[in-house]
């Protein structure tokens, strides 16, 4: 079951919300009505999903979204009165999920919430492969760097340094990374 924090400085909007997710299917909501209590209760109880007016005491949503969102992946969701291109970019920029006008209606919430989870996966899979391509192409540099220093030591071709790696790493049962590694380190 998903978890919501809703957090709108008007206790009829988030009571109206609060029902439209009931009806939807989500019960664990939470809520507040300031955007410093909408950070410290994201921080503490960990949503998947967090709903946040745009102007807000203490903290505007668009602020407490950045700070949420500086530890936690969860999409954010604005809710707004009215459309404004300034406050539409700073969204964008904040990497926000969804913007959604008020009075709010129960048809446009589901797309909303879906497209928002959806989409924070999409990015998270992204970043883990990208991660993934910076830890290949660091191995490949010390590698490539272990290998030249092979070559000028044994003064040996590149094929010939590179399969003396692979034996070593077969020997001491390492991978190449390792190997490296330890060459560049002087094993």
């Amino acid at each position: 079951m998903k978890s919501i924090l809703i957090c709108d400085d008007e206790p009829v909007i988030r009571m109206n919300l609060k029902a439209m997710l009931s009806e939807i299917g989500f019960e664990n909501v939470l809520e507040c009505g300031d955007g410093k209590s909408a950070v410290e209760m994201a921080l503490a109880s960990y949503p998947d999903l967090v709903f946040l007016d745009v102007s807000m005491p203490e903290m505007d949503g668009i602020t407490a979204a950045n700070e949420i969102r500086k530890k936690l992946k969860v999409p954010v969701l604005l809710l707004t009165n009215a459309h404004d291109p300034a406050t539409a970019k700073r969204a964008a920029e904040s990497d926000i999920a969804a913007f959604l006008t008020k009075p709010l209606r129960k048809q446009d919430l589901l797309p909303a919430i879906e497209l928002a989870l959806h989409h924070v996966e999409q990015v998270e899979d992204l970043k883990e492969k990208i991660e993934d391509l910076r830890e290949t192409i660091e191995n490949r540099k010390i590698i490539e760097k272990a290998k030249g220093l092979l070559m000028e030591k044994k003064r040996t071709t590149e094929a010939e340094a590179y399969r003396t790696m692979q034996k070593m790493a077969m020997d001491m049962r390492k991978n190449l990374r390792q190997v490296a590694d330890g060459i560049l380190k002087g094993n």
